[in-house]
């Protein structure tokens, strides 16, 4: 399946309350035991085209990268990212030697197709599809991204800085920080930071 045709499958499900979805595929977003199931919209997305799940670091699709996002409602009722977007993860030996043109991180996010939803407080809250969108990037932003990339090689290449010296105040566009939970986390991602995404999606 192509980008184009996906995308464009996907964006019926614009307005639709992903949980309807969950359950008629037989994904889990919530255990009796009170665990999120945190992935549970991508996959849900996923099973809608007909996908089994890939957590590969090659794109889901072999030429595209299929990504969900939150999006959440402020007290002033203007639309917000809840969170910045994962992309991939990090491998220090890899990246530090690694052009940004032949990168996991430009593979995966140069041709991303976002899921934007609207949730709620909780995530037994309806959560409504709010846009889907292709992503690429050129001119400007591959330049800035290409900064954010190879600023990270700089560090990992620093013997005084090195891999534990990654944290989520690098970057412009795109920021590398801990992966996991726990101030003992040890592995490290690429996320997209709310200012990339707003170059992309709409939230007026």
């Amino acid at each position: 399946m192509e980008r184009r045709e996906a995308a464009a499958k996907l964006k019926v499900l614009v307005g639709q309350d992903l949980h309807a979805l969950a359950k008629q595929y037989g994904i889990t977003v919530c255990t009796p035991s009170g665990t999120v199931n945190k992935g549970w919209a991508g996959h849900v997305c996923e099973r809608f085209l007909g996908l089994p799940l890939n957590s590969a670091q090659s794109p889901n699709f072999g030429s595209w990268e299929l990504k969900s996002i939150p999006i959440k409602r402020l007290a002033s009722g203007q639309l917000a990212f809840k969170e910045t977007m994962a992309i991939t993860m990090i491998d220090p030996y890899h990246v530090a030697r690694t052009p940004f043109a032949e990168s996991h991180l430009l593979t995966k996010l140069s041709k991303a197709v976002i899921v934007a939803r609207i949730v709620g407080v909780s995530y037994a809250e309806p959560t409504f599809i709010h846009s889907v969108t292709e992503i690429d990037l050129h001119d400007e932003l591959y330049n800035a991204v290409k900064a954010d990339y190879e600023l990270v090689q700089r560090f990992l290449n620093d013997p005084k800085c090195g891999f534990i010296s990654l944290t989520g105040k690098i970057g412009k566009y795109v920021q590398p920080r801990t992966k996991g939970t726990g101030h003992g986390s040890t592995s490290r991602a690429f996320y997209a930071r709310p200012v990339f995404l707003e170059q992309f999606i709409s939230l007026r």
